[in-house]
């Protein structure tokens, strides 16, 4: 007797989107026009710098005034020129950032998350007055304390080197120390949603501390953990004042304080500029394409059975 084997009845898409469009569109076509001109602005009011930047380094002209998208006569010489290091060493800056950067972010994300675990999950002897010590450390920018922080590493790299000035180990250490306290505040915050009935469970199943930390509460918190990555990251990439405060040699700069090299009283290289402006952003768009499924995703949504 043969049978005859049905297909799996495939899962229906979710259409309430698709529903509210339609009825938007059908009771409130005014509503919808106004929101779709909105979006268009948005998008143009997003996308022209990146226009303007692109057309001014296809421009031979060496100007920032373009009346094209594309130029006449576009040209690739400034690519060209930053790439091959002829002038400037832009690759060595390009590395220099990346380097200083993704090692702060790796530090800082580490202590962070682990300071803010105890902040939020333990309580201890002068947990409140720490709270409110990092809190009020951030009040201050750290512009203001340029001359402190300069003076501070010049006398640390009289007995270590390896983190005075002029050294990258010298700026990585300024950038922990500015990135930590807003980081475990941010931290903190989230970790307060994760409900404590996990904990309560990981407890009683014979979880140490470190394994419900690890296997259970580190995976619920990786939206937040791909966030602070990647605030980490931009900021100490696109820092200038302390990296032009600490890092004096060309061969140890930044990209954000070599590209003021192009920049001078007598005129701009905005070809230059512009190609290592685009260049340079390379690394962010990398990064943030690397953890955007982490960024959308609500991880933490249905953990705890009602």
């Amino acid at each position: 007797m043969s049978s005859q084997a049905t297909a799996p009845a495939k899962p229906q898409r979710d259409t309430s989107a698709r529903t509210y469009a339609q009825e938007l569109r059908r009771k409130h076509p005014r509503r919808l026009i106004s929101r779709l001109i909105l979006i268009a602005i948005t998008i143009v009011y997003a996308l022209f710098p990146v226009v303007w930047i692109v057309s001014v380094s296809l421009n031979p002209a060496n100007t920032n005034v373009v009346r094209q998208i594309i130029p006449a006569n576009a040209t690739l010489q400034w690519y060209e020129q930053l790439l091959n290091g002829s002038g400037f060493p832009f690759l060595t800056w390009l590395w220099n950032s990346i380097l200083i950067s993704f090692i702060t972010m790796i530090i800082s994300l580490g202590i962070s998350t682990f300071g803010a675990f105890a902040l939020s999950r333990f309580r201890f002897y002068g947990r409140k007055t720490t709270l409110l010590t990092v809190f009020l450390v951030q009040v201050f920018p750290s512009s203001l304390l340029t001359i402190a922080i300069f003076n501070i590493v010049l006398q640390l790299g009289e007995h270590v080197p390896a983190v005075g000035l002029n050294s990258h180990g010298g700026a990585i250490l300024v950038y922990l120390g500015g990135a930590l306290g807003i980081n475990t505040w941010l931290l903190k915050g989230f970790f307060d949603t994760v409900p404590r009935e996990i904990d309560e469970a990981a407890i009683i199943d014979g979880a140490s501390h470190w394994v419900m930390f690890w296997r259970i509460i580190f995976p619920l918190v990786r939206p937040i953990l791909a966030v602070v990555a990647i605030l980490i990251f931009i900021a100490t990439y696109n820092d200038y004042i302390i990296a032009l405060t600490l890092l004096k040699d060309t061969s140890q700069q930044t990209l954000a304080v070599g590209l003021n090299l192009f920049i001078s009283d007598t005129g701009t290289d905005w070809g230059l500029f512009a190609a290592g402006a685009l260049l340079g952003a390379i690394p962010i768009v990398v990064l943030y394409l690397f953890v955007q499924d982490y960024i959308v995703g609500g991880l933490t949504s249905g953990a705890v059975k009602g």
